[in-house]
């Protein structure tokens, strides 16, 4: 019986998930921001598209978002509502509360939105994370800083990726900092920078069950490449080696306790040189900056299409699983470039999964049978790529499309 799906995206993303929809036999109605109408949407797999303004980059006015869905629903028996990135969150669960339409409602989603929520969220539930402070409150922040000694960061409650985070090295660096933010101060908050390890999980959620988990270990964290420039490079783990049991084992505390029962996540953590694991951040989506890519390559699981399976299954009631036809280790790089296409002769060799096609940017999948030569891969082409096509921008405060 064919279904009514709604994607939501304010940026060009989930070509993989719209076409399985259409495929599984599904309408799809796609909104969007109007200035992404000309990207290459899968425009043979969406059935309606829909563009609203934007405030600012990513933004929407919310309630013209809900007014508008009005119309759809005079017109559509909308079965489920989906977010396809971090800042769609918010907007599908207003969405679904107001016209009740199953799914993750607005009490949830801050804790795969709002960081300031995700951290209270784990310390209530007695998961490690990072000493953190929230800072409406002088007297309260100050306590905080005498208490834990820095340096710290100051983040964005509701930003995606590495955007807005500034590190603070003292009281004297901070004050300014808070004062500048003005009437946004309430929108941030300040917890201790942990040196260590950071790492990742992506993960498919079926009925409070995870029933896909891929683990992998940033080699250049996003924020330092945020701050500092430089290349983005992760790589996946053994799911039997001491860092993935440990990290399947937090992962497992935080999805239970954040309560999410269906869909894609993404969340990180890091190891302090204490050796313990620390909760950073989750997301109720996929992850981005290409890491499906190299999920797949790694496992055979296109984790865009597994979500639109996995979507489709809940719908018709039906039991979902996801199997995993292939056991190899890959890697990724990704860099900003000096030219629209860069010359990538020098870069291949038998290991590469594919090149991704990213303009102004160098983007390699890897993929071997061990870890150590995927390792010795992306140190290749780390070091080819910041001798001839790196591009180093000033960080921005905000993502952009």
């Amino acid at each position: 019986m064919e279904k009514t799906i709604v994607c939501i995206s304010c940026y060009y993303k989930g070509y993989d998930f719209m076409d399985e929809c259409k495929m599984l036999g599904n309408k799809v109605i796609l909104i969007t921001s109007e200035n992404l109408k000309e990207k290459p949407w899968p425009w043979h797999a969406i059935d309606e598209v829909y563009y609203m303004p934007e405030i600012e980059p990513s933004v929407w006015n919310l309630d013209h978002l809900v007014q508008g869905f009005a119309y759809l629903m005079k017109n559509h028996q909308i079965d489920a509502v989906i977010a396809l990135d971090d800042f769609d969150v918010e907007k599908a669960a207003m969405i679904r509360e107001t016209y009740r339409i199953p799914g993750m409602g607005q009490t949830t989603h801050r804790y795969f939105r709002d960081k300031l929520a995700m951290r209270q969220q784990a310390k209530d539930n007695g998961i490690s994370v990072p000493e953190f402070s929230s800072i409406f409150n002088d007297a309260k922040l100050h306590k905080f800083t005498q208490d834990v000694p820095g340096p710290w960061v100051l983040k964005p409650r509701s930003e995606a990726s590495a955007s807005g985070i500034k590190k603070i090295n003292s009281s004297e660096e901070l004050w300014p900092a808070v004062e500048s933010l003005g009437d946004e101060r309430y929108k941030f908050l300040l917890e201790s920078f942990k040196p260590g390890d950071v790492y990742h999980v992506d993960c498919l959620v079926y009925n409070k069950e995870i029933v896909f988990s891929c683990f992998s270990k940033y080699l250049s964290p996003p924020m330092k490449v945020s701050h500092e420039g430089g290349v983005f490079r992760t790589k996946t783990l053994a799911k039997d080696s001491e860092e993935a049991i440990g990290l399947e084992k937090i992962n497992k505390e935080v999805l239970d306790k954040f309560g999410i029962q269906n869909g894609a996540t993404h969340s990180e953590y890091i190891r302090g040189t204490d050796g313990q694991y620390y909760f950073l951040e989750t997301s109720s989506r996929v992850g981005g900056a290409h890491i499906p890519d190299m999920v797949e390559a790694a496992t055979g699981v296109n984790i865009w299409r597994e979500w639109a399976k996995l979507e489709n299954a809940l719908l018709d009631n039906e039991k979902y699983t996801v199997e995993e036809t292939q056991k190899l280790f890959a890697g990724l790089i990704v860099a900003l470039a000096k030219e629209k296409h860069s010359d990538t002769t020098d870069l291949h060799n038998d290991d590469v999964e594919k090149f991704l096609p990213i303009d102004y940017h160098i983007g390699i999948v890897y993929k071997a049978t061990t870890e150590e030569k995927v390792q010795e891969r992306l140190d290749e082409a780390a070091t080819i790529v910041t001798e001839r096509i790196l591009n180093i921008l000033p960080p921005k405060d905000k993502p952009t499309n």
